[in-house]
């Protein structure tokens, strides 16, 4: 039976994302970000596409690594400026009826309390379509202006992290019960009390005692994606994620990487083939190969230098600025995505200063797939069928020209190999991808705060052992 393959745009609410310097081609319109009508069209398009979802980008901070500076990230609007992501939810809601809308925010700079409210009214808006992209936030230059002084070390993040998706998780899935929400009318009962719960939590980094604000919503906890790659990521997406994206440049990285979070989800007790991964990849496909290839060298005049320097300094931790452009790429210890440097780093391939700058100015961290419907659909199937990957985060060289190729001319080539769905599912963003019910499944890390009562009992009975066992120390 042939595997069907998903795909999720990839975009941002900013102007250069993946592909620096292209904001420059007549053709692209990103700078239209700021506009609704940029969005709801984009989102039509994908739509038709039968596209999981389009999956929005974000950072907190800017790049100011490259050159010590953030003079280039500026100078080419390579991700700032950057408008919030999460307010596209409801009109892009709006404009599709099956369009999965996922957003990305940082466990680092919002409190759970406050987010938990935003996550379930774009829940409740979308109609159950909307996921979180989990992400524990790489730039110094946003926890500087948030009060934080500096950023926190890598593994450090991941703790805070796993203790504020617990929160979360007791807020959405323990708080409110089922059925506490009657609206009765003859009664005069909206909701009844007693199945509204505090959730008690006092931890290391979080106190949060109180009631979740909001009613569930369609999901109660917003499908959940993350987009971890270094040893920590990884184990954090076994525990929690549904989606996993990734940036595997060879077959063999992402191979392995595929093969260890399914490994890692199954010694959590979950159900391996019930996570998906996403590779990134940017495709340039047109009528013909040579059509194809001809659009990618046009767009590569319109390539940054400097603005993929910008990008691969913020994202690796690393001044490449400080480098000819003949030296070759070399493993240094950073704070920032330690997969970033992994990657370039390991394997057969050395990389030229030059050469990341020239590979990463079209496509940014994904590898570029170029040429006809055919021959593209040929590169996706093997990688699949290699690798074991579920499907593509897509990101634009052009926008929206390159998802309007993707569309016009791949998806009717891997529709009529039955690689591709030709319709969506019924139901929630949850329930269009895995086929079951709308709420996390039981064997998931969430399903142990539904009941809130049972879990402040156990912390209790624990806290109170603590001062015993002291003792006896």
């Amino acid at each position: 039976m042939t595997r069907q393959i998903h795909f999720n745009a990839f975009d941002m609410n900013c102007v250069g994302h993946q592909s620096p310097g292209l904001w420059a081609h007549p053709r692209d319109r990103s700078w239209q970000y700021k506009d609704l009508e940029y969005w709801t069209g984009l989102a039509k398009t994908l739509e038709r596409g039968v596209f999981d979802g389009i999956f929005i980008a974000d950072v907190i901070g800017y790049y100011d690594v490259y050159k010590g500076s953030n003079y280039h990230a500026i100078h080419q609007a390579a991700q700032i400026p950057v408008n919030d992501p999460l307010q596209l939810a409801a009109p892009i809601a709006l404009a599709t009826e099956h369009l999965g809308i996922g957003i990305t925010a940082s466990t680092s700079f919002e409190h759970p309390y406050s987010f938990a409210r935003r996550l379930s009214t774009a829940d409740h808006h979308t109609k159950g379509r909307v996921g979180w992209n989990i992400v524990t936030s790489y730039l110094e230059s946003g926890a500087k202006n948030i009060g934080q002084g500096g950023l926190r070390r890598h593994d450090n993040r991941y703790e805070v992290a796993a203790e504020y998706v617990e929160v979360l998780y007791k807020l959405f899935e323990g708080s409110w019960e089922e059925g506490a929400v009657v609206r009765d009318r003859e009664k005069r009962i909206f909701t009844h009390p007693e199945k509204v719960h505090e959730i008690g939590h006092k931890g290391k980094y979080f106190d949060v005692p109180g009631y979740h604000l909001c009613e569930p919503s369609p999901q109660r906890t917003p499908l959940l994606y993350q987009a971890g790659a270094s040893g920590p990521g990884k184990a954090f997406a076994a525990q929690h994620a549904e989606c996993v994206f990734v940036a595997a440049p060879t077959k063999a990285i992402l191979k392995s990487y595929v093969a260890d979070v399914r490994r890692q989800a199954a010694a959590a007790g979950r159900d391996p083939r019930k996570l998906l991964t996403y590779n990134l990849v940017t495709v340039i496909v047109d009528e013909t190969d040579a059509k194809a290839e001809a659009l990618f060298r046009e767009y590569q005049q319109y390539a940054s230098y400097d603005g993929a320097l910008v990008f691969f300094s913020g994202w690796s931790g690393i001044d490449f600025g400080q480098y000819a452009p003949t030296d070759l790429v070399r493993k240094v210890e950073t704070n920032a995505i330690i997969s970033v440097v992994e990657n370039l780093t390991e394997g057969d391939k050395s990389w030229t200063i030059e050469e990341l700058a020239r590979w990463g100015g079209v496509g940014g961290l994904g590898t570029v797939f170029v040429g006809s419907a055919a021959t593209v659909a040929d590169i996706l199937q093997e990688w699949v069928e290699e690798t074991d990957v579920d499907g593509f985060n897509l990101a634009y060289a052009v926008t929206p020209e390159s998802f309007e190729q993707v569309v016009e001319f791949l998806v009717p080539e891997l529709q009529k190999r039955g690689a591709y769905p030709t319709a969506y599912r019924p139901g929630t963003l949850r329930e269009k991808l895995f086929g079951g019910g709308p709420y996390l499944p039981s064997n998931h890390l969430a399903a142990q705060y539904r009941d809130i009562e049972a879990v402040k009992r156990r912390q209790a009975a624990q806290d109170s052992d603590r001062p015993r066992e002291a003792a006896e120390a």
